[in-house]
């Protein structure tokens, strides 16, 4: 995250804001640790996806929901299928294939590959060896927010990092300030209380109103909100968020290697390229 940040860097970033603020979307000449302004669809980061898949159902596409890949089918070099598992009807469904482009994690798109014929032996047990970091997120509508900026003015952070130690939430964001229009009532605060954590781990296996109301009180604990002033909660998990550098990752390039013989198969995302960039460079 701060790579190629310092502390004269920060100091120089901060005089020249005073001096003149770079209100331009391109700012390719900053830090991407002081970046100041970003571009947010106003009702989220879905709905860029929203907006993608209404533009190729106008262009003649069919995107389908609620599908899990259960196979990839392929003839030497190539990709010609897929089958999908649609969790709607419990039907397969098999899809021919031009072209695939796939987002799903590296270690699931070798064991689907393995299901249609034998994968070799190294690829499939650096694969199997890859590690990821999941996520849960928490979701507070609250009455209003007790902390305040040291000015005394409303907090007009995006997000938050929690660096307390005996605490467990890791980031706080706080949707309000990324859009307006992601809450209902300019009144109330709603902000998304965010934990690292392994899928099957002790925070992975609590209920939805356990982790609410452990979420709740850890947010008293650091003197953000009340417990009295929630109003809604939603729990969120989601597995392989984040690709890790550890594991059989030192052997990645065994994988790609394999991967990249299929002439017409391309590895997107952040889990597609078990690549841990920025978020908004993945989607780009």
């Amino acid at each position: 995250r701060v790579k190629g940040l310092s502390i004269s860097k920060a100091i120089a970033h901060a005089l020249r804001s005073i001096l003149a603020r770079d209100r331009s979307l391109n700012q390719k000449g900053t830090e991407t640790s002081l970046i100041e302004r970003f571009m947010y669809p106003k009702l989220g980061p879905g709905q860029l996806w929203e907006t993608v898949a209404e533009g190729l159902v106008a262009g003649g596409a069919s995107v389908r929901t609620r599908c899990k890949v259960v196979g990839v089918r392929r003839s030497g070099t190539r990709i010609i299928g897929v089958d999908v598992l649609d969790e709607a009807s419990g039907r397969v469904e098999s899809h021919d294939a031009d072209f695939v482009f796939s987002t799903m994690p590296v270690r699931d798109l070798v064991a689907q590959l393995d299901r249609e014929s034998p994968v070799p032996e190294a690829v499939r047990q650096v694969a199997q060896g890859l590690m990821y970091r999941d996520f849960i997120t928490v979701g507070v509508l609250l009455k209003k927010l007790v902390a305040r900026a040291p000015d005394g003015s409303a907090i007009r952070d995006n997000w938050i990092y929690v660096q307390e130690p005996d605490v467990k939430i890791g980031r706080i964001q706080l949707f309000n300030n990324w859009s307006p229009y992601m809450v209902r009532d300019p009144e109330t605060s709603w902000i998304g209380l965010e934990y690292f954590c392994n899928e099957g781990d002790d925070l992975w296996r609590m209920s939805d109103g356990d982790f609410s109301a452990f979420a709740v009180g850890e947010l008293e604990k650091i003197g953000l909100a009340r417990a009295a002033d929630v109003l809604d909660s939603v729990v969120i998990r989601v597995p392989k968020t984040y690709p890790a550098y550890f594991g059989s990752y030192e052997h990645f390039g065994t994988v790609r290697e394999y991967l990249d013989t299929f002439t017409n198969l391309f590895l997107i995302g952040r889990n597609g390229m078990h690549r841990y960039n920025n978020q908004d460079h993945s989607m780009l």
